[in-house]
C-alpha cells in the first residue's frame, strides 16, 4: 500500500511540476518586462518564438508568426497611448505573411517612436515587422533576412525562373498557375515594403531600391543579413542590445534535452592583469 501511495505522489509531482515551472517563468518575464517599461517609459511587447517546454509532462512546441500573434500584438498596440513609445522584442524565424503584414502596418501607424530589438534573429516576416520600426536595434551578431515570398516550399522567384528557362509547351498547368501566383506575391510584397519605408520618411528612390533588394530573390530565403550589411543597405539599424533585453531572452529557454549540445559556465569572465589582479 505504501509503495502504491508513493507511485501516485510521484505521478502527481510529474504532472504538476511543468505547470509550476511555467508559472514561475511567466512571473519572472512579467516582472522584467515591467522593469524595462519603467526604465524606457514605453510599452514593451515580445514576439519570441522558441522550442519551449510547456504543459503536461513538459511537452514542447515550435512556433512561428501566426494570426493569433497578430491579434495579440494589435490588441497591445490599441491599449497603448498614441504618444507612448513601443519597444518590440523580436526573435522569430518568420511565419504567415498576412500576420506579419498586419503587425507591421499597425506599428507603422503608431504616432510615437517604435523600436524593434533583435537580440538574435528576425527572419522573413520578422524582418518585415522590423522594417516598420523607426529604429532597429540589433546585437552585433544578430541577423535579419530577405522578405521574398515563398509559394509552398519554393521561392516565388525560383518558380518564375521555370517560365524563363523552358518552353511554355513543356510546362505543366500547375507550375503555370504557381508562376502566376508568384508574380502577384512578389509585386504585392514589394509594394508593401515600399509603403512601409515611405511611411518612415525614407526617400522614394531609396525605398524603391530597398524594396527591390529585399524581395527580388537574389539571396536564398535564409540568407543572414548581418548588422554591417543592413547598415550598408540603408536600414535604420543601431548596434547594442540593452542588458535587460538580453536577460529577458534567458527567460525563454529552449526545451531541455537529455544531453545539452552547448555548455559553459554562465558567468562573465575577466582577464587577470600582469600583477595577478583582475581587470
Amino acid at each position: 500500500m505504501y509503495g502504491f501511495d508513493i507511485f501516485w505522489l510521484l505521478f502527481f509531482f510529474m504532472l504538476v511540476l511543468p505547470s509550476l515551472r511555467q508559472w514561475n517563468i511567466e512571473r519572472l518575464r512579467q516582472n522584467l518586462i515591467k522593469k524595462i517599461e519603467q526604465n524606457r517609459k514605453s510599452r514593451v511587447i515580445t514576439l519570441i518564438h522558441r522550442q519551449e517546454s510547456i504543459g503536461f509532462l513538459g511537452m514542447f512546441a515550435r512556433n512561428f508568426i501566426s494570426i493569433e500573434d497578430s491579434e495579440e500584438v494589435l490588441r497591445a498596440i490599441k491599449l497603448t497611448p498614441k504618444d507612448m513609445p513601443i519597444d518590440l522584442i523580436v526573435h522569430t524565424p518568420g511565419g504567415i505573411l498576412l500576420a506579419a503584414e498586419q503587425i507591421a502596418s499597425a506599428l507603422s501607424k503608431h504616432d510615437a517612436k517604435v523600436t524593434v530589438f533583435v537580440p538574435h534573429y528576425a527572419m522573413s516576416g520578422g524582418t518585415l515587422i522590423a522594417l516598420a520600426a523607426d529604429e532597429i536595434v540589433m546585437d552585433e551578431n544578430a541577423v535579419l533576412g530577405p522578405v521574398d515570398p515563398q509559394i509552398g516550399q519554393f521561392a516565388a522567384v525560383s518558380i518564375l525562373k521555370v517560365l524563363e528557362q523552358k518552353p511554355i509547351s513543356e510546362i505543366d498547368d500547375n507550375t503555370i498557375i504557381l508562376a502566376d501566383m508568384s508574380k502577384k506575391a512578389i509585386s504585392q510584397t514589394r509594394q508593401f515594403v515600399y509603403d512601409l519605408l515611405i511611411s518612415n520618411d525614407v526617400p522614394e528612390d531609396k525605398a524603391n531600391e530597398l524594396a527591390t533588394t529585399l524581395t527580388d530573390g537574389r539571396w536564398t530565403h535564409d540568407y543572414p543579413i548581418m548588422f554591417e550589411e543592413a547598415k550598408q543597405l540603408g536600414l535604420n539599424v543601431t548596434c547594442g542590445i540593452p542588458n535587460e533585453v538580453s536577460a529577458l531572452m534567458h527567460l525563454y529557454p529552449q526545451a531541455s534535452q537529455r544531453r545539452p549540445s552547448v555548455q559553459y559556465v554562465p558567468l562573465p569572465y575577466q582577464r587577470p592583469t600582469s600583477n595577478g589582479k583582475e581587470k
